[in-house]
């Protein structure tokens, strides 16, 4: 008796494929396309597409200027939901740095006319947009 490839297994399982199942790429050839750029290791080795990943490994992946360190724990060859593709890694990334703190514009109340012209150069003051 066969897993079905969208239930978590033990069974090998292409690197680009378990990338895209476990919803780290939004496309398979976009997995594929990171594999080959060099953007995922294996342990401490450059991965190849079809490079197979069982339980146990650690993967590192590079994706949108973030470092993902991942073990993983199953594998799956189809797409899954995303509360079942959680249980088939851990993280252990550096947390996410920071966003820089911006200052929201005032907003005017939903209503409340058409500013005057102090509002308005107030407004210009304030965002350093100015006219003429």
């Amino acid at each position: 008796m066969t897993a079905k490839p969208n239930e978590p297994s033990a069974a090998p399982v292409r690197i680009d494929a378990w990338l895209w199942s476990t919803r780290f790429f939004k496309t398979r050839a976009e997995a594929t396309k990171a594999v080959k750029a060099g953007h995922v290791l294996i342990g401490d080795k450059v991965a190849k597409p079809s490079s197979p990943v069982v339980p146990g490994l650690r993967i590192t992946v590079w994706k949108d200027d973030r470092e993902f360190r991942l073990e993983i724990n199953a594998t799956v060859s189809k797409r899954v939901g995303a509360k079942l593709a959680e249980h088939c890694y851990i993280d252990h990334s550096p947390p996410a740095p920071p966003k820089p703190l911006q200052p929201s514009l005032p907003k005017r109340d939903p209503g409340a006319g058409r500013p005057t012209k102090k509002e308005r150069r107030d407004m210009e003051k304030f965002t350093g947009k100015r006219r003429g």
